[in-house]
């Protein structure tokens, strides 16, 4: 048993096919069966339902293959800790950004990681919340930036900046001209809200309080920011945006008005998430401290 052949396997539960597995793996199809065909006979046991059509993982394969998911994972670990006490900049940095921060954050942060840290390696990946972080367990990206907070015992987080919300709306709704909002004053209107899956959607249904009688409009279900803030913009209805995607927004959407809340718990925490016992921990906390300083030039920093 290899850890390469560990890989395979791996790389099959997750895939569902010996071809995908195999380009995966960069190896050829017979390779790669014929090496799990060997850890079967050798381990004594089934691990795949083969058919003409498909390949199905036993129960016993399953269990199998997430005990070498563990297994490989420590091996990463320790060849980057490896490398971390030669250099932190020896690997790439892989962050996974949630969508409804990453083309905010990126523009103001990226270039001055350039400029101060031209030897890093950045490679960003964009998704939802659940799935970043399903990322982060499999090693597959060493830190997440996302709303806080996350309730992972077996995670470290840290607060990267306080993002306060602003209401949103076309210049020629009956709100654009009031300079705060309050609760009161959303009663009755329509609310459009991002699709299920992103976290921004719970916490702008949040804001929307039992007796508000906000009404939130279904037919309308925006996959990111930028197409919610268009529709806005063309009194399809109101929103509630995050600071820094109004600022962006505002630029190419001439109808949009965005008015900050009055109450003071209109906000989100947006912080740097990573596996707990990460070898380059002291780095993302450098990380973290230098997001930290720009964000000071962006809005209030948190408390």
């Amino acid at each position: 048993m290899t850890l390469q052949v560990l890989r395979y396997l791996v790389a099959v539960a997750d895939t569902g096919t010996f071809s995908a597995a195999a380009a995966a793996c960069f190896v050829t199809q017979p390779t790669l069966s014929t090496q799990l065909k060997r850890l079967e006979q050798s381990l004594g046991i089934t691990l795949f339902e083969r058919t003409t059509k498909r390949v199905a993982i036993t129960e016993i394969g399953k269990q199998i293959a997430e005990r070498a998911r563990h297994v490989l994972a420590e091996c990463d670990d320790i060849r980057e800790l490896g490398r971390s006490s030669q250099d932190p900049f020896a690997e790439p940095f892989r962050v996974g950004i949630i969508s409804t921060v990453a083309p905010y954050l990126v523009a103001r942060v990226a270039p001055a990681i350039r400029k101060s840290m031209p030897q890093l390696r950045l490679v960003v990946r964009e998704g939802l919340t659940k799935d970043l972080l399903i990322q982060l367990s499999k090693h597959e990206v060493d830190a997440v930036v996302m709303a806080l907070p996350v309730k992972r015992p077996s995670m470290t987080t840290t607060v990267l900046y306080r993002e306060p919300f602003r209401f949103a709306c076309a210049d020629d709704h009956p709100l654009a001209n009031r300079r705060r909002i309050h609760e009161r004053d959303l009663r009755g209107h329509k609310i459009l809200l991002l699709s299920e899956g992103h976290c921004l959607r719970d916490q702008a249904l949040a804001l929307c309080r039992p007796g508000t009688s906000v009404k939130v409009d279904e037919s309308y279900r925006a996959t990111s920011l930028g197409t919610l803030a268009q529709l806005v913009g063309q009194s399809f209805g109101c929103t509630f945006l995050p600071d820094l995607a109004c600022r962006s927004e505002r630029r190419t959407n001439a109808h949009l008005k965005t008015i900050p809340f009055a109450s003071s718990e209109a906000f989100r925490d947006v912080g740097l998430v990573w596996r707990r016992g990460y070898p380059r921990g002291r780095f993302l906390e450098s990380i973290a401290e230098f997001v930290r300083a720009q964000s000071h030039r962006w809005f209030d920093a948190p408390k």
